[in-house]
């Protein structure tokens, strides 16, 4: 029987990031002195290492940059197959998701998708599915 996937721990540099998502709003942290976009969000900026960073709230759009399909379960509560993608938002920041809504078969990279979010357990997860009219390989 499926139980809880493992899940993120968000913890005081991830909060507001997991409070978004909760709204059902895509955010990414943005460095205010180079403008860098990035995620998961740290203490400083990765590029110039300024601490002058903000939350700015994310389209939502990007396209599948590179992508793995899993076809062993190594969770009950990831039944094969499923797609781990790194997504690159249209802001410029990549995240790591699921890729959903669409057969494995369909993944490929610079698919353009869009986020939804799920709840799961106590957290609204950010995934990402390809963007209407998207997901079918010509």
């Amino acid at each position: 029987m499926a139980g809880a996937p493992p899940l993120p721990r968000p913890d005081p540099l991830t909060r507001p990031f997991w409070e978004a998502c909760r709204r059902r709003e895509l955010v990414v942290s943005r460095c205010e002195a180079c403008g860098h976009a990035f995620l998961p969000p740290g203490p400083c900026c990765p590029r110039c290492w300024s601490r002058r960073l903000a939350w700015r709230r994310a389209s939502g759009r990007g396209r599948v940059w590179s992508f793995a399909v899993y076809r062993r379960t190594y969770d009950p509560a990831l039944p094969a197959p499923y797609v781990v993608a790194l997504v690159e938002l249209e802001e410029g920041a990549r995240l790591v998701s699921n890729l959903v809504g669409c057969a494995p078969e369909a993944a490929r990279v610079d698919l353009p998708v869009r986020v939804r979010f799920d709840e799961v357990g106590e957290l609204v997860l950010p995934r990402f599915e390809p963007a209407p009219g998207e997901g079918e390989r010509p």
